[in-house]
């Protein structure tokens, strides 16, 4: 890879993991985003963004916990349901250009909804253990398919379904993101499509998210309000949504 491609790409990604791990996401799809733009093959970006995903998520899910934002009791039904989920999307082959563009519309209308509406004021109530179940088993679907950790979806809708806060929906993201990213991995490995293809360049790529994630995911777990977290979660969707739509 050019010296000078993949200094602006190793800047792209740290910022990326910046912003995302403000609200406990990875990046993944910030990633791709960057990656596509830069001309890598489509068979490094998918496991180079999981990879990284996994370390960023990994230090969100440190720093969010630490801050004393997580709960188990809204975490473990949607783990539970999701990483087998997304071990098979991440296995899967199929065409996801309609897919990608549905979804894509809904992170952008997600991301109207967190800037339009106003916080909840009542106290959050979480979901039953069986909804919570299944909403895990399709994200983590969605999170196979599109190389994703599944924060993207799971985050604004803790928020926008009053099921959580912002600083908790995103304790909660990270470590769902976590285990998803590794789901996905493993998937994308049983398939011929893993570590085997990551670039020369990976240990470059994860200093460079390291540091951009340590400084997001410390912001965001302890120096953010909530408003300014859904503030942030929006402009997530939108670049999300866009790169959906747009690559």
């Amino acid at each position: 890879m050019d010296a000078t491609l993949l200094a602006w790409l190793l800047l792209a990604v740290a910022v990326v993991a910046l912003l995302y791990s403000s609200v406990g996401h990875a990046g993944a799809s910030g990633y791709i985003a960057v990656m596509t733009l830069a001309g890598l093959a489509p068979a490094e970006i998918r496991p180079l963004a999981l990879a990284l995903n996994v370390v960023v998520a990994s230090i969100a899910t440190w720093q969010f916990w630490r801050a004393g934002h997580f709960s188990w009791r809204l975490f473990w039904p949607f783990a539970l349901a999701a990483m087998p989920m997304a071990a098979l999307g991440g296995s899967l082959d199929v065409p996801l250009r309609l897919f990608q563009v549905l979804v894509g519309i809904v992170l952008l209308l997600s991301a109207l909804q967190l800037l339009l509406r106003k916080p909840a004021e009542r106290a959050p109530r979480p979901p039953s253990t069986s909804l919570a179940l299944v909403v895990g088993a399709l994200l983590g679907l969605l999170a196979g398919l599109t190389g994703t950790g599944g924060g993207i979806f799971l985050t604004p809708l803790l928020v926008l379904s009053g099921w959580a806060r912002a600083p908790s929906a995103a304790a909660v993201s990270a470590p769902f993101i976590l285990l998803n990213s590794s789901a996905g991995l493993l998937g994308l490995a049983w398939s011929g499509g893993g570590l085997a293809v990551l670039p020369v360049e990976f240990p470059a790529f994860v200093v460079a998210v390291v540091g951009g994630g340590l400084l997001g995911s410390w912001l965001g777990s302890r120096r953010l309000p909530g408003l300014v977290i859904r503030r942030l979660l929006a402009a997530v969707l939108v670049v999300a949504g866009l790169k959906l739509l747009l690559t």
